[in-house]
């Protein structure tokens, strides 16, 4: 039920009250444009700009910008707005992100996807004359083989996920299914 100082429109779904109309969808492209400005290195690269300042502006649009940019967001949109993009988010990839576990078919594509950019990245500058382009347009395979890399994290799945969360917590330990003998990777 709406107050007397806010209108129906005015309300979200969970009838908490917005601070405006144009809040949400401003701080959402700020949003938007502060992750897509690493996109803009290549043209700072390919400026007459002098190397130190190509160095300067490329890292800063790297890693400064995006940084900036969401909490320039979250000022705009508010606590309610920054509440509602990361609730739309949370659903988006609960309908199209990874799945929890994947058949042995999907993960075995998932491997391929993940290991062949770093093969590429290791053995691409000996094996450069094999390649076609890459001599002449490596940019190309780099991009390439970086979103066959990302894209390899949503065909492996949610299990993937956590067996790449454990490299980084100290305690973590694998756990085998038995079908491959031994009592499930416990050798205690």
């Amino acid at each position: 039920m709406p107050s007397d100082t806010t209108t129906a429109k005015e309300q979200t779904t969970a009838g908490q009250p917005v601070r405006g109309d144009w809040r949400f969808p401003v701080g959402v492209t700020i949003f938007v444009a502060g992750f897509a400005a690493p996109l803009a290195i290549p043209l700072v690269t390919s400026s007459d700009l002098s190397t130190a300042w190509k160095t300067a502006i490329a890292g800063a649009l790297a890693v400064g910008v995006p940084e900036v940019m969401m909490v320039v967001a979250a000022a705009v949109m508010g606590k309610e707005g920054f509440a509602r993009l990361k609730s739309q988010f949370g659903r988006f990839l609960k309908k199209y992100g990874p799945p929890e576990h994947v058949g042995r078919a999907r993960y075995h594509t998932g491997l391929v996807m993940f290991a062949a950019p770093i093969l590429l990245g290791w053995f691409g500058p000996y094996l450069h004359h094999f390649l076609p382009g890459f001599d002449t347009h490596p940019m190309w395979w780099y991009v390439g083989g970086d979103m066959v890399f990302i894209s390899s994290f949503f065909v492996l799945g949610g299990e993937f996920w956590d067996k790449l969360r454990a490299l980084f917590v100290h305690g973590a330990r694998a756990v085998f299914p038995s079908t491959y003998g031994g009592d499930g990777g416990n050798d205690e």
